[in-house]
């Protein structure tokens, strides 16, 4: 072959997953699905309800029947089903502090009854991370904990829920971000281990995927040495093809994560990752950020199919990737057309998934004492949002304690303005303290330690990694969602 032909630029567009702008299927979207593009991705926003989601899928699929629409919908701090409002559904920490499998099941069941409904077949998802480390600033809440056999066997029990619901399942970020202090959206994290440590640890619950049938695996865009001391993951043929389907025995799809993310982009460029990731193993290529209009897809196609020309990427590679995104949009047609009609929940959202969340709450402390005398003041302190979560998507105790509790106030501080004289607020009235991963924030435990000096009484709330007790009274939900917050808000108001 010595020039992109169609069939040639037909194959380029079918391993791609590009995100759009807008709650509509823009005019080129249309045009590429009938031009072989396989699939896209759904952001937040992209998502304004569901009834929407379902008109904006069924436009898509009147262009291409059998089109992947992929959400990154992890069902706790990082949702964009939910985006508007805060997931209805606890994350993957929580249900693994619950640590029953047949809830993880149940609460992913509900999520893809919910997503299929809405035309959507494939989510981004679960996190199969093992959080080892505290520190980590893009894992945390997302993974089910620190423990390789119980994040295996919640993220063999999510898949199987959401599965079940006609909505395949892409386990991510192989081979494992969780020991990491780095954020992949900015820099290339380094996983320290050697390869029986990698086995012992961060392998465990991507085999455990594996034999739960996952239909997809996302990979991390991570330095792993054990593997490959040279290159990163996603571009690793050593860690794609030799580790992942040689050895651990993955036939499903490998889908890259988002491949503008700056860990990447910085060191090896854009379309020379893309050819990269290919000629590794990846399958299908995600690109869901900034990058999301027709000049990034085309010139994106433009590359992989100049790469077959030019020999850089085997011609058969691009077809097994092609042939691999088309099974799995088979699968999901099929699982899809077999499950049980979904339904939406409502404003309200999930029962199913406050129920969790409710039983996800601990409560320790020195003497703990609840519910709350009266109406309080709530002193909600923000970290930065980290990239995969989002900066708009609501969080907090505030309105849901205000519901409860008429009369509750509130202030919401960052570090800049944390000094402030917040808690002169509370003279006469009980004080709750809102924190996300206290340990990590220095100005929050500085803030807090203050705080509880004047006022021992102080409840306080650790809506991320709980990861030391603080306090008389201490309320760890495990995870910033809408569901954890009405669950901590009730525990405090005695509903």
């Amino acid at each position: 072959m010595t020039e992109p032909g169609g069939e040639l630029l037909r194959l380029a567009a079918t391993v791609l997953q590009p995100g759009f702008v807008g709650t509509t299927p823009p005019d080129w979207v249309r045009r590429w699905l009938g031009e072989g593009l396989g699939g896209v991705a759904l952001f937040a926003r992209n998502v304004r309800d569901p009834q929407q989601v379902a008109a904006l899928t069924a436009a898509l699929r009147a262009e291409r029947a059998d089109v992947l629409v992929a959400v990154d919908e992890e069902a706790g701090d990082v949702t964009r089903f939910e985006s508007r409002t805060g997931s209805s559904r606890p994350g993957n920490l929580a249900l693994g502090a619950v640590d029953d499998v047949a809830l993880t099941q149940e609460v992913a069941h509900d999520l893809g009854r919910e997503l299929a409904a809405a035309g959507v077949n494939l989510d981004y998802a679960p996190d199969a991370d093992v959080n080892n480390n505290p520190d980590n600033p893009v894992i945390g809440v997302r993974s089910f904990g620190a423990d390789p056999a119980l994040v295996a066997r919640h993220t063999a029990a999510w898949i199987a829920g959401l599965q079940a619901a006609g909505v395949a399942a892409c386990a991510k970020h192989f081979p494992g971000h969780g020991d990491t202090a780095v954020d992949s959206h900015h820099d290339l994290p380094r996983i320290p281990r050697d390869r029986a440590g990698l086995d012992a640890v961060e392998l465990l619950p991507f085999r455990a995927a594996i034999a739960a049938g996952v239909q997809a695996v996302m990979t991390g865009h991570l330095l792993v040495p054990a593997i490959d001391p040279t290159l990163p993951a996603t571009l690793s043929r050593s860690v794609l093809t030799g580790l992942l389907r040689d050895e651990l025995g993955f036939e499903g799809a490998v889908i890259t994560d988002g491949m503008e993310m700056r860990g990447l982009v910085d060191q090896f460029g854009f379309e020379t990752a893309v050819v990269a990731a290919l000629a590794a193993g990846a399958d299908a290529i995600c690109v869901g950020g900034d990058n999301a209009d027709e000049a990034t897809a085309e010139r994106l196609r433009a590359a992989i199919a100049g790469a077959v020309v030019s020999g850089q990427l085997a011609e058969d590679r691009l077809v097994e990737a092609a042939k691999r995104v088309e099974h799995l949009a088979a699968w999901a047609a099929t699982a899809r057309a077999a499950s049980a009609p979904g339904a939406w929940h409502g404003a309200s959202g999930s029962p199913v998934g406050l129920a969790a969340a409710r039983r996800a709450v601990k409560v320790g402390g020195s003497s703990p004492s609840l519910p709350l005398a009266g109406p309080p003041h709530v002193i909600e302190l923000s970290p930065p949002a980290n990239m995969a979560a989002g900066t708009d998507t609501p969080w907090g105790l505030a309105a849901p304690l205000a519901a409860l509790l008429p009369g509750t106030t509130t202030v919401r501080l960052t570090e800049s303005d944390a000094a402030d004289g917040s808690i002169l607020a509370a003279a006469g009235r009980p004080l709750v303290l809102v924190v996300r991963d206290l340990h990590r924030h220095a100005w929050m435990s500085t803030l807090v330690a203050s705080a509880l000096s004047t006022r021992p009484d102080a409840v306080v709330v650790e809506l991320g990694v709980p990861a030391a007790i603080v306090g008389a009274t201490h309320i760890a939900t495990y995870g910033a969602t809408r569901s954890s917050g009405l669950a901590a808000a009730e525990l405090l108001a005695g509903a």
